[in-house]
């Protein structure tokens, strides 16, 4: 009889599924690896164009590592997202497969920090330090107010993770930022990198480069005057190969300060004006 209930059993295990196959909430390892993987390579042919190369934000849409999304993060709202865009917003439908669109979900919840703690710092304090004692509205413009010479931080919050924030105002060398996305993939666009220009004359001129090409340039110095020269007009283009922003250390900047200017920060999500 248990030679019987023996055979039994091993015809069942002949027949039936594998046991990881039927727990969907739990899918096997090896399948949401593989997933993952398929999802990266679809990400990065279709979504980090925008997005960024590691999903953690650019210039035409936001970081998508906060596990925090603004049209909705639950799988299946991410999953209409991508399928069909997002009317009122750049966001385009995508031309891919649902189990794609999923593959990119399971590596997008693999990079999501959700474990990473919210700024904890006073938002209010924050605003009065950029505005104020830490100088950041002198190149950096929010809704309108402040400079020119760097980025709009107006979506900062939305479209940058917390860990990039900390970094680009701790060492802000680390990445310099690019003025734009290029629309053209054989275009190198040009970035808030420091460049100093020397003209005929031998005047000198230290700022960001607006836009180049082999024939003419046009340069916005530190004090945001435009300039442009052609190219037979200047002795040298040297590119400092470092950002105009200042590294804030703890003594610049303290840590409490630092948590307060994040804090303010992460609370812009609003459009750029």
């Amino acid at each position: 009889m248990n030679k019987i209930l023996v055979l039994i059993f091993f015809a069942f295990l002949s027949i039936a599924p594998p046991l990881c196959s039927q727990l969907t909430a739990h899918p096997c390892v090896p399948q949401q690896s593989q997933a993952i993987a398929n999802g990266k390579s679809t990400f990065r042919l279709a979504c980090a164009f925008c997005h960024g190369l590691n999903a953690d934000g650019g210039f035409r849409a936001p970081s998508l590592i906060s596990g925090h999304l603004k049209h909705g993060s639950s799988d299946e709202a991410m999953l209409n997202n991508i399928l069909h865009g997002i009317p009122g917003t750049a966001m385009p439908a995508n031309d891919i497969e649902e189990s794609e669109a999923r593959d990119v979900i399971a590596y997008l919840h693999s990079l999501q920090k959700t474990a990473v703690a919210p700024a904890s710092g006073n938002a209010d304090a924050g605003r009065k330090l950029f505005f104020g004692d830490a100088y950041c509205s002198r190149c950096h413009m929010v809704a309108g107010l402040g400079g020119r010479l760097g980025p709009d931080l107006s979506r900062v919050g939305a479209m940058r993770p917390r860990d990039y924030l900390v970094e680009s105002i701790r060492m802000p060398d680390a990445i310099i930022a690019e003025r734009f996305v290029a629309t053209d993939f054989g275009v190198n666009p040009p970035t808030y990198e420091l460049v100093t220009v020397t003209t005929q004359l031998g005047t000198k001129f230290s700022g960001v480069i607006l836009n180049e090409d082999s024939f003419s340039l046009q340069f916005m110095d530190d004090q945001e005057k435009i300039h442009s020269w052609s190219k037979s007009e200047l002795q040298s283009i040297v590119h400092e190969k470092r950002s105009p922003m200042p590294a804030y250390d703890k003594q610049q900047l303290s840590d409490v300060q630092l948590n307060d200017l994040l804090a303010y920060l992460s609370s812009l999500t609003g459009a750029a004006k």
